[in-house]
């Protein structure tokens, strides 16, 4: 068992990791900032002048998977905010699963776009930063003015393909065993950071787990993903229409989330909708084809200035 739920652990963080992690060539010099949630400290870290993105990360990661990303919006113009997610790194981390629910992470976004003084922003979220970023445009849709999505889908296209298809429920079988109480103690920095190729990257993921709580981060799972497969018989959710234009960004080769999902996302989106496939990449896009997703962001953005 203890070996098991280690390899689905291994297999999520490395899906289609094929390239190694940011290198610090060219990256932006940040400063560390804090923003507070009724309490709750999330860190970022700053960079670079102009529109404010806020950048939020996945599992298992921190706020350093976008320096590559700040580089290159920097120098377009943009000012860049990367959060450590709660429960993560230099951010808070509180205890019980209904710190985790997903009003709070709304929140933490919330908290940073007010620390940075702005009434909204470009959000841009990977796995876990990506289904934050859906909620906080459907929940609370005048924080966010552009939105880029990497990996996750839609939230209606998630249960649909949960509900339907056999490949993504297969898929999200890690996520059962994620939510099983105790789940966080089969789990190592060594392991989680297994992904990390760069060895100039790889001391910082190792200091980012071991201040981390893997509680935490197991219970975005048991507070945020849906415990059943879905009935395929029942109606479909309904959503609030997105207003703001749209990326997606997903890796083929994800195996924790079926590329099957976006489909239909424009028929959720009131703007003009833009999706990249990447057949080459993984789960971890943003690494597997930086170069791609890097200007691909950019160029979008720059051209919806």
């Amino acid at each position: 068992m203890i070996r098991t739920l280690m390899a689905l652990a291994a297999a999520l963080a490395i899906a289609g990791a094929a390239q190694a992690a940011p290198k610090d060539e060219g990256q932006a010099k940040g400063q560390d900032r804090y923003a507070e949630n009724h309490g709750v400290k999330i860190h970022y870290v700053v960079s670079g002048k102009g529109p404010l993105v806020v950048l939020i990360h996945g599992f298992p990661d921190y706020w350093a998977t976008w320096k590559p990303l700040m580089a290159e919006l920097n120098a377009a113009g943009y000012r860049t905010a990367a959060l450590d997610l709660r429960g993560y790194n230099l951010s808070d981390k509180p205890q019980g699963v209904a710190a985790y629910a997903m009003p709070n992470l709304i929140g933490d976004v919330a908290a940073v776009i007010g620390a940075e003084h702005q009434k909204d922003a470009i959000v841009v979220g990977h796995d876990w930063g990506a289904a934050i970023a859906w909620q906080t445009v459907l929940n609370r849709p005048e924080l966010v003015n552009r939105l880029v999505i990497m990996s996750v889908p839609h939230p209606a296209g998630l249960a649909r393909e949960l509900a339907t298809n056999k490949a993504q429920q297969e898929g999200s079988n890690y996520a059962r065993n994620f939510q099983k109480e105790g789940s966080e103690k089969l789990l190592t920095a060594e392991g989680l950071a297994g992904w990390v190729k760069d060895p100039k990257e790889k001391p910082g993921y190792l200091e980012m787990l071991r201040r981390s709580d893997f509680a935490a981060m197991m219970n975005y799972y048991r507070a945020n993903y849906p415990r059943q497969v879905g009935d395929s018989t029942a109606p479909p959710p309904q959503f609030p229409q997105i207003k703001v234009p749209l990326l997606v960004i997903h890796g083929m080769k994800d195996t924790a989330l079926n590329a099957a999902g976006h489909a239909g996302v424009w028929d959720h989106v009131d703007a003009d909708t833009t999706i990249l496939m990447v057949p080459t990449a993984g789960h971890f896009v943003q690494h597997d084809a930086q170069a791609l997703v890097d200007r691909t962001v950019r160029d979008w953005l720059v051209a919806r200035r």
